[in-house]
């Protein structure tokens, strides 16, 4: 039945590309939170930029986002950095919006 297997393929490619898309934006998400951090931390714009891909790199540590959250967490606490856990991961979920938005806008 042709049009049983195209629709079938359309849901698979639909279903691919969303999750190639989340993916693009959690990327980002990450690196716009390494950036946000970094600035929070007095980091020049080069030690920043380098900051930000040790935070999207951690992302590969484990599924999910607690290692990213630990990452900054860590860092935070190692420096003095004053925000609560809550701030943090609310921060996590509005970068993870803009970043989405963003990904969307470059499609």
């Amino acid at each position: 039945m042709p049009s049983f297997d195209d629709r079938e393929k359309a849901y698979e490619n639909k279903y691919a590309h969303d999750q190639e898309l989340e993916f693009k934006a959690v990327a980002r998400r990450n690196k716009l939170l390494g950036l946000w951090a970094a600035q929070l931390m007095s980091m020049d714009e080069a030690d920043a930029a380098d900051y930000a891909k040790a935070v999207v790199k951690a992302d590969f540590e484990e599924a999910g986002h607690e290692d990213v959250f630990r990452k900054i967490r860590g860092d935070f606490d190692a420096r003095g950095i004053e925000q609560t856990d809550h701030q943090i991961r609310h921060k996590m979920e509005q970068l993870l919006e803009e970043a989405r938005k963003q990904v969307r806008e470059q499609s």
